[in-house]
């Protein structure tokens, strides 16, 4: 079967006349009418069955269109990806992060890299992890920004920054003014947990686990700045990355360290078959100084 044939036996099937095909292909009756017969003249066997003016699909057209509908998806994802490839000009720069990543440190990025490049246009997105990889290997965005990312097939890493996790309380007074303190120290303390869902939650979980301490839990929360935001209100301490730790609101809360250190990448991702604009590189070395000034707020 050629393209076309697909194409219209897909939208013959799915919208159940002929009327429907063409009104969903923006053609007209005969010509999708005509389509079909070729269809049907080159496979040898009828696709559907004409009964007082309905069009039913054979047992043949129920086992091809399981093939079909597959095809079709990716006949669909390349019309995307063509489409997006356009909209990633040289002087558009399309980025997304996790959402730690847009309290404070992307925002600055670009403000700062414009000051140099005011001709450059951002887009920005927050996405979870395995929602950036998708959107990169669709050409939906240039740049993607994360905390210790999973290796994928078809996508480029390039690390920018280590990190590191921290202790958050409400007040210096919480734990006598000391600096250093260790999951341990947090046992008789309101905590507040954090799921374990992608390569950062995961490690997390599985450091405090190593440490068989049972911290007193009165919470879970989805997000870092969530549940930075209830120790602010007093509802507990929690250990969260340093990225989330350090953005917008850390006057509102203390932040200790974390022995032994548990440290992660951070990294820029891109697709490995699509070269970046020169501009689009020159972010990339501008997002890692602007990370690496910021993290060092922390020392």
């Amino acid at each position: 079967m050629r393209l076309r044939q697909i194409e219209v036996f897909h939208a013959i099937y799915s919208s159940g006349s002929m009327t429907n095909a063409a009104a969903k292909l923006n053609v007209s009756q005969p010509s999708v009418s005509k389509v079909l017969a070729h269809a049907e003249q080159q496979l040898g066997y009828r696709l559907f069955d004409r009964v007082k003016g309905k069009l039913i699909p054979t047992p043949e057209a129920h086992q091809l269109f399981k093939l079909v509908a597959d095809v079709y998806k990716d006949v669909d994802r390349l019309r995307h990806v063509a489409k997006n490839l356009k909209a990633g000009s040289a002087g558009r720069i399309r980025v997304a992060s996790t959402p730690a990543f847009g309290l404070e440190v992307l925002p600055k990025a670009v403000a700062t890299f414009r000051q140099d490049h005011a001709d450059t246009v951002f887009e920005l997105e927050t996405l979870h992890m395995d929602e950036i990889s998708d959107a990169l290997l669709e050409s939906r965005i240039d740049i993607g920004l994360a905390f210790d990312p999973i290796s994928n097939p078809g996508i480029e890493e390039k690390k920018l920054a280590t990190g590191r996790f921290v202790v958050l309380a409400q007040n210096a007074a919480t734990f006598n003014g000391r600096s250093t303190l260790s999951v341990d120290d947090l046992k008789e303390q309101p905590f507040i947990g954090l799921n374990s869902r992608g390569p950062l939650g995961r490690s997390l979980s599985e450091y405090i686990a190593s440490g068989n301490t049972d911290l007193n839990i009165v919470a879970w929360s989805e997000t870092y700045h969530v549940a930075k935001a209830m120790v602010a209100c007093g509802a507990g301490v929690t250990i969260a990355d340093s990225i989330t730790a350090l953005s917008n609101t850390a006057d509102e809360v203390v932040v200790l360290a974390l022995e032994p250190a548990l440290e992660f990448d951070i990294k820029a991702l891109h697709l490995g078959d699509a070269p970046l604009s020169i501009t689009a590189r020159k972010f990339i070395r501008h997002l890692g100084a602007v990370i690496n000034d910021f993290l060092a707020r922390s020392a």
